[in-house]
C-alpha cells in the first residue's frame, strides 16, 4: 500500500496551500518521513471561511431527511474502505492494525447514529394563553462550525464533531492534526464521495495556534468544538467567550479506577490493563490512578504487572503487536521524567519506565506502586502507558482521592456491592463512570467531562443540541 500526501479540502476541491508550504509526516515506529501535508496560511483560511459560509446557506436549507440519507451513504463508503484506511492510520499514528480498523468501523457507527438524530431534531408546540395564538419552539442549525482535533484518535475525534454538525444542518471547517493527516482526509473523502455539497465540509492543517486564533473570533464562525489538553482548551474557551461563541470542550483527564476487595479481580485486571495500555495509553479516558482496597491490593498489583510485562510492543503493522509506539518522540523524555520523579519520591517501579529499543517512539508498559500524592505523575496526566497502583482502606478514602484533582472526565470501578455502585455513581466527580465493565464512548451514550476536563457532550441524544439553537415563533391571525 502507498501512504498518500495530504492536501487541504476547501470549497469542494482538494488543493495545495496557496504558498506551497508543507509539513513532513513521520512514521512513529521508524521515524522515517512517509509523506507531507499541506500547510494552510491566512489566505487559505479566508477561502475556507468563504466556503463554509456558502456551504451553510446550502446545507441549512437541505431537509433533515436528505442530510440523513447522505450521511448513511458516507458511513457505508467509509466501512468499505476500512482495511486500506487502517493501514494508513497505523503508518501515521502507530497503533496496531486491529485498533486502527476498530476505530474506523466505530467511526462509521457514529455517522449512522447522527444520521438518525438528524431526523429527530424536534421542537415544541406550546399552548397559548388566549384563543387564536400559536406558539412554536423550533430547532435551527447554529451556523458554521470550527472544529479542532488531536492526533491520538485521528478518526474518532473528527467524526463526532463532523457528524453532529452535519446532522444539525451546520457547515464545518475541521482543523485536523498535522501528525496524522491522512486518516481525517479519508473520512472527509467518504462524505465527498457520498455527495456532500461544496463548502459544507472543509479541511485544513497548519500551525494550531495560528488557525484557532484566526477562526474562533471570525464573525462567520458561530460554534467551536475542541478536543485536547486542558491548558489549550481553557485558552480557546476564553477566546470563544470573548466573542460569545458556543463551545464544546473535551479536555484532559486523570481517571481513577477503584477496585474493591469484593471485586472479580481476574476480570478487573484483564479489562483495566487492556484499557490502560490501549493506544499506548494515549487516551483521554485512560484509567491512570488504580486505587485498590487493601485486601485486593497485592493480587491486583501482581496481575497488572504481569499483564504489562506480557504485552508485545512493536510496529503496529506487524502481526501480533499489542501496543505500538508513542505518536511523538517528545513524549518519551516527558514520561521518563515523570517516572523518575515518582521513584525519587518513594514509588516502587514494578516494570518498565524507559524507552524501548533504539528506533521509533517506543516506551515500555510501566507499572508504579505506592506512589506518593506529591509525585508529579499523581497530579499531571501522563498520557502514556503508565499505570499507578495505590491502596485504600474504605470507600470514603477512595472517593476522596478520586475527587482530589481538578479533572473529571472518566472513572472506573469494580465491586459486587450494589450499595457501593450507587455511592460511587453519585459521588465520584466525573462526567462518565463505568462499573464492572468498559462501557464508554458508544455513539448512543454521553461522552464528556466536568471541572477542568471540559463541558458538553459528544455522544448520545444530547450531542446534537450544541449545534442547534432554539427559536421561538408566536403568531395569530392577521
Amino acid at each position: 500500500m502507498h501512504y498518500p500526501n495530504t492536501q487541504l479540502f476547501i470549497a469542494g476541491q482538494w488543493r495545495d496551500s496557496k504558498d506551497g508550504r508543507t509539513i513532513d509526516v513521520r512514521d512513529p515506529a521508524t521515524d522515517e518521513v512517509i509523506g507531507t501535508v499541506a500547510h494552510a496560511g491566512i489566505a487559505d483560511l479566508d477561502d475556507a471561511i468563504a466556503a463554509v459560509e456558502e456551504g451553510f446557506r446550502i446545507w441549512s436549507q437541505t431537509s433533515a431527511f436528505e442530510r440523513s440519507k447522505l450521511m448513511r451513504k458516507a458511513a457505508d463508503i467509509f466501512r468499505e474502505r476500512a482495511d486500506e484506511l487502517a493501514w494508513i492510520m497505523t503508518r501515521e499514528q502507530g497503533k496496531p492494525l486491529p485498533e486502527a480498523k476498530g476505530e474506523i468501523l466505530a467511526g462509521a457507527d457514529v455517522i449512522d447514529w447522527f444520521a438518525e438524530e438528524a431526523r429527530r431534531t424536534y421542537g415544541q408546540i406550546i399552548p397559548g394563553r388566549v384563543p387564536g395564538v400559536a406558539q412554536m419552539a423550533i430547532k435551527l442549525p447554529v451556523g458554521p462550525v470550527a472544529a479542532f482535533t488531536p492526533w491520538n484518535f485521528p478518526i474518532n475525534q473528527v467524526v463526532r464533531k463532523l457528524s453532529a454538525a452535519l446532522a444539525a444542518g451546520c457547515s464545518i471547517i475541521v482543523k485536523a492534526p498535522e501528525e496524522t493527516p491522512a486518516a481525517p482526509a479519508a473520512l472527509v473523502r467518504a462524505f465527498v464521495d457520498a455527495g456532500v455539497p461544496a463548502g459544507v465540509v472543509n479541511l485544513v492543517y497548519g500551525v494550531p495556534a495560528e488557525i484557532s486564533e484566526y477562526l474562533i473570533p471570525h464573525p462567520v464562525i458561530r460554534k467551536i468544538s475542541f478536543t485536547g489538553s486542558t491548558s489549550v482548551g481553557k485558552h480557546l474557551a476564553a477566546l470563544a467567550g470573548q466573542h460569545m461563541k458556543r463551545a464544546t470542550m473535551e479536555l484532559g483527564g486523570h481517571a481513577p479506577a477503584i477496585v474493591f476487595d469484593d471485586a472479580d479481580l481476574e476480570k478487573a485486571v484483564k479489562l483495566l490493563s487492556a484499557s490502560k495500555f490501549r493506544n499506548a495509553g494515549q487516551v483521554c479516558v485512560s484509567p491512570t490512578r488504580f486505587l485498590v482496597q487493601d485486601g485486593a491490593f497485592d493480587t491486583f498489583l501482581d496481575g497488572i504487572t504481569a499483564a504489562a510485562k506480557a504485552i508485545k510492543v512493536g510496529n503496529g503493522l506487524d502481526a501480533g503487536t499489542q501496543m505500538g509506539p508513542l505518536a511523538n518522540e517528545r513524549r518519551i523524555p516527558a514520561l521518563e521524567e515523570l517516572v523518575a520523579d515518582a521513584v525519587s519520591n518513594g514509588a516502587e517501579l514494578k516494570t518498565g519506565g524507559k524507552r524501548s529499543g533504539n528506533q521509533g517512539n517506543f516506551f515500555e508498559p510501566t507499572v508504579l506502586a505506592n506512589v506518593p500524592v506529591k509525585a508529579r505523575i499523581m497530579n499531571e496526566e501522563p498520557f502514556g502507558p503508565v499505570a499507578i497502583v495505590n491502596r485504600f482502606s474504605n470507600a470514603q478514602e477512595a472517593i476522596t482521592e478520586a475527587n482530589r484533582l481538578p479533572f473529571g472526565l472518566a472513572s472506573y470501578a469494580f465491586t459486587r456491592s450494589a450499595e457501593t455502585m450507587r455511592e460511587l455513581g453519585t459521588r465520584v466527580e466525573a462526567g462518565m463512570m463505568t462499573i464492572n465493565h468498559i462501557g464508554l464512548a458508544l455513539p448512543e451514550v454521553p461522552f464528556g467531562g466536568i471541572k477542568d476536563s471540559g463541558y458538553g457532550t459528544e455522544g448520545g441524544s444530547e450531542a446534537i443540541e450544541a449545534y442547534l439553537m432554539t427559536k421561538f415563533i408566536t403568531q395569530t391571525a392577521g
